[in-house]
């Protein structure tokens, strides 16, 4: 067995791992890397493999961090099945196109630009068309269902507890008379989620390919802290400003909104309009609903003996440009919700440039965002900020409420390794900035005595 690490490893984004056993190729993962602009570009629409000698490709989950490059792999020659769970794969359907929709008029205000200093236009990796037959190489499993997807390969699905229809991936891989046990961790969720189960606990696993997001950190508050979230909300609208949240359309969004309806329902929340401005959220917000097989217990019953848990009075979805440029125009107090969450693109960045600069408004941080994002420049307290162009100062508050964040932190990791059965011979981490995979490798390394590696980008391993 060979593996490749062909992103995610040294940064968090862009996850893309190459395993060969038996002659055959499974790509876990196709995700965009997101980074500085000219770096991003070359290494998104450039794969360390052509594309057309991959066999099969797993999918962890729909963030695009690990899905948004699928398009440009079925673009490129690429014809074998895209293995995820239901909800994964209708939430890509959305996310997919949306992504393609960005890249386009993101590159129309690009080539404005390079069109003024001279410089050759550039073009979207891929366009709304190649999202839309990307998915017909979709097929989908349950978790907990074994299938063979290559000569000696069986995939089996299991719940990663990150966001709807996340999974863990288990290879199992006979090869040379030899059977092992392959297991990708995909995004590690928190347990006591809003939303969704704890991460499952996998057995008998040989090597693991595992994240690392929050090797060296701890998160400041455990999942349940909605208290702190109306605190904040509270003290912001006394300002008679607008709260901007920058989200993820899924999984953030709607664990905002089940807690928001929790909020206003019991009458924690002054009454105040909430708006979700982003047609990708509005549409995940549909698709959460009917798939009730990922939600947590108290959720399920929510759903099946009272109402919807994802629609309130208070609460406007809005699609059209138009009802989103009227948001602009508001001079009551208001909580905008819009990806994206890290203020990478989106109708975020019109509502970070209307509203930065007023000392009234609030600006509350509820996920990670990657390095050189703009919401990490935000989020450390950077004096001014360029947002489409220009350069603007940071005078709103800015806060941050790590309680929501979807990913495992430093103990969360080492829970969910002790916890997992097997060997654990060869450890590959993954999906972490150095620091983070470092500390993450020497903690892991003083519990137990498999190998524990940081990956390497570009980098292969023979097992």
């Amino acid at each position: 067995m060979k593996i490749t690490f062909c992103g995610a490893a040294g940064t968090t984004t862009g996850s893309q791992h190459l395993i060969e056993a038996n002659g055959s190729r499974i790509l876990l993962d196709c995700g965009l890397y997101q980074g500085r602009r000219d770096e991003t570009y070359d290494r998104n629409r450039h794969f360390l493999f052509e594309p057309s000698t991959v066999d099969a490709v797993v999918l962890s989950h729909a963030h695009i961090d690990h899905s948004g490059n699928l398009p440009n792999l079925t673009k490129n020659g690429f014809t074998g099945n895209i293995y995820s769970t239901f909800a994964t794969r209708d939430l890509c359907q959305i996310m997919l196109t949306d992504s393609a929709r960005i890249q386009t008029q993101d590159t129309k205000w690009l080539n404005r630009r390079r069109e003024k200093k001279g410089q050759p236009p550039v073009e979207p990796i891929y366009s709304e068309k190649d999202a839309e037959e990307c998915v017909r190489y979709f097929v989908n499993i349950g978790y907990d269902r074994a299938i063979p997807i290559a000569d000696g390969i069986t995939l089996t699905f299991i719940d990663a507890g990150h966001i709807l229809g996340s999974a863990q991936v288990i290879l199992d891989i006979e090869e040379n008379g030899e059977k092992k046990r392959l297991l990708f961790s995909g995004d590690v969720g928190r347990k006591g989620n809003d939303l969704l189960r704890d991460p499952a606990a996998a057995e008998n696993v040989d090597y693991l390919i595992m994240e690392s997001t929050y090797g060296n950190r701890e998160h400041e508050l455990p999942t349940q802290a909605n208290h702190l979230l109306r605190d904040i909300l509270v003290k912001a609208l006394e300002k008679k400003g607008k709260i901007i949240i920058p989200a993820f359309a899924v999984e953030r969004t709607q664990q905002l909104i089940y807690v928001l309806h929790e909020l206003t329902e019991s009458g924690a929340l002054p009454d105040v309009p909430i708006y979700v401005d982003s047609p990708l959220a509005v549409n995940a917000t549909e698709i959460f609903r009917i798939h009730p097989e990922c939600f947590n217990e108290e959720v399920y019953d929510f759903l099946f003996e009272k109402r919807n848990p994802f629609g309130f009075e208070s609460l406007n979805m809005v699609r059209k440009v138009t009802e989103s440029k009227r948001l602009n125009e508001l001079h009551e107090p208001a909580i905008i919700i819009s990806a994206s969450g890290m203020c990478e693109a989106g109708r975020i960045l019109h509502h970070l440039r209307n509203n930065i600069e007023d000392s009234r408004n609030t600006i509350l941080f509820v996920g990670y965002c990657a390095e050189n994002t703009l919401g990490w420049k935000i989020r450390n307290e950077w004096k001014e900020v360029p947002i489409l162009g220009d350069t603007f100062e940071v005078r709103a508050d800015v806060q941050i409420l790590d309680s929501f964040s979807g990913h495992a932190d430093r103990s969360e990791l080492l829970e969910y390794f002790d916890a997992m059965g097997g060997s654990k011979e060869r450890v590959f981490l993954v999906h972490g900035e150095p620091s983070q995979s470092e500390a993450l490798q020497e903690e892991l390394q003083n519990r137990h005595n498999g190998k524990i590696e940081v990956a390497q980008w570009k980098s292969s391993v023979e097992i």
